[in-house]
């Protein structure tokens, strides 16, 4: 159902096939917003899943972009009331992939304010927790790995996480554009929760699924994260157990649990 407040604006949405911004493409389309959407090949399986969104047809229009090739985005962004940055370039050199992840994004959020400083744009960073909750893209988002790597009993992953679900995330990207005051950082932490509390979920909801029974009582040190930027954006957080049941169910429905 179309809301209606970004009819007749047009933003673009990089990497668009990604977990948070396949959905920050479909609340744009909902609201009514024309999207253009840079993905790597746009004739890829992997945006299959875009083509099919409510509006689609009529209001998203996909584009060949890659961030290591310069000037390659100036056709998608060009016109635009608004460009919501969600790709980064990573290369892997480590074992650990997640690492180069958040360095790269580090480094582009860097690089971005001092751009914006220099050009006089309007920027506004957000910055989620561990973004949960149902996913339609084909590939893993690193939540739904978390999880799924809790339900086969993997005891790496036995730390405190702090969740927000994705459409607190997206709709706090979505309110960035649309309230003229929001301006800097804004940290998105829904709610926090340790690895006995999401083991007990687990149980006590989906008590087939569990491939270990084991639980480690370690200890977890508190953490607690300001909401109060974020709640001016008109952010209510939801539940850590709505979006980990989402997750749950969107694991079941694409084959990776059983």
């Amino acid at each position: 159902m179309m809301s209606g407040e970004g009819e007749e604006k047009v933003v673009c949405v990089t990497g668009a096939s990604g977990f948070v911004a396949s959905w920050l493409v479909k609340l744009l389309l909902q609201r009514g917003y024309t999207v253009k959407a840079t993905v790597r090949d746009p004739n890829s399986p992997k945006t299959e899943h875009l083509r099919e969104l409510d509006g689609a047809t009529e209001r998203l229009h996909l584009f060949k972009a890659n961030l290591l090739e310069e000037g390659s985005f100036d056709s998608a962004v060009d016109g635009c009331d608004g460009v919501f940055h969600t790709a980064s370039p990573v290369i892997f050199l480590s074992d650990n992939p997640q690492e180069w992840y958040s360095l790269a994004k580090t480094l582009a959020e860097e690089a971005a304010w001092k751009f914006a400083k220099e050009n006089g744009i309007d920027l506004v960073a957000i910055h989620p927790g561990t973004v949960i909750g149902p996913f339609f893209q084909p590939i893993l988002n690193f939540g739904a790995e978390v999880i799924l790597n809790l339900i086969n009993g993997d005891q790496s992953f036995a730390f405190p996480y702090i969740f927000v679900e994705i459409r607190d995330v997206v709709y706090a990207h979505i309110r960035a554009l649309e309230v003229p005051k929001a301006s800097g950082r804004y940290l998105l932490a829904g709610s926090v929760a340790q690895h006995s509390d999401i083991l007990k979920f687990l149980r006590e909801h989906y008590p087939t699924l569990l491939r270990s029974g084991k639980l480690e009582e370690k200890y977890q040190p508190t953490i607690k994260v300001s909401q109060e930027r974020a709640k001016s954006l008109g952010i209510n957080f939801t539940p850590w157990e709505v979006g980990v049941r989402g997750c749950i169910e969107s694991l079941m429905e694409k084959g990776f649990l059983s």
